[in-house]
Order: C-alpha cells, then sequence, then structure tokens
C-alpha cells in the first residue's frame, strides 16, 4: 500500500505562482513514477505532469510545458510541483498519483494504483 497527502493548493490571483507537495508513505520504493493529475468541474480528469522515481524523467501535458515543474526529493518521498504563470484555466482539483508497473504509460491515469484525495487550486482572473 502506498498512501499520498497532496498540500499546497489555495487561491491565487493568475500569474501568481503556488507549489503542490505530494508525500508518500508505505511502499514507496516500489513506487516507478508518480504524477499530477487535475480535474476541473465538469470536465474530465487529465494529466499534468509525472516523474520517474528511477532516473528522474520528467513528462508534461502541453498546456503546462514551461510554466509547470514536476521535481522529487527521494530522501522525503515526496513529489512537487512548483507552477508558475497560473491562469484561471488551470483551476481545478489536483490530485497526486502513484504508479508501480516499470513499463507504465506516466500520462495515463488508469496505469496509475494509488491516489490522493487532491487539493483545489483556484486562479482568479
Amino acid at each position: 500500500q502506498v498512501q499520498l497527502v497532496e498540500s499546497g493548493g489555495g487561491l491565487v490571483q493568475a500569474g501568481g505562482s503556488l507549489r503542490l507537495s505530494c508525500a508518500a508513505s508505505g511502499r514507496t520504493f516500489s513506487s516507478a513514477a508518480m504524477g499530477w493529475f487535475r480535474q476541473a468541474p465538469g470536465k474530465e480528469r487529465e494529466f499534468v505532469a509525472a516523474i520517474r522515481w528511477s532516473g528522474g524523467s520528467t513528462y508534461y501535458a502541453d498546456s503546462v510545458k514551461g510554466r509547470f515543474t514536476i521535481s522529487r526529493d527521494n530522501a522525503k518521498n515526496t513529489v512537487y510541483l512548483q507552477m508558475n504563470s497560473l491562469k484561471p484555466e488551470d483551476t481545478a482539483v489536483y490530485y497526486c498519483a502513484a504508479g508501480l508497473q516499470f513499463l507504465m504509460r506516466v500520462i495515463t491515469a488508469i496505469d496509475y494504483d494509488y491516489w490522493g484525495q487532491g487539493t483545489q487550486v483556484t486562479v482568479s482572473s
């Protein structure tokens, strides 16, 4: 089992920044990748960013590339999502997820095995 706890969401004006954190506990050594997804009201959950524990390769959705940065702290079993130049369309509940399979598709939600409870990010115009 892997437990994930997100934090760092909140209300920010357009152009501002937030940093989300995802603290993992439990069988974290078995995780292959960590990802961030988001879901806005009335929309499907969408991929935001992901990072592989081994090697640290990162992946981003086109909509956030150049504005968001995913990183990890292995010692703390924590993954971060630094969000800069935020836009109103970034408003959503952001979820952290952990995947166990080495060959998982990191941009695909169904390939993840564990999910956090989500944290709300609201960007005002």
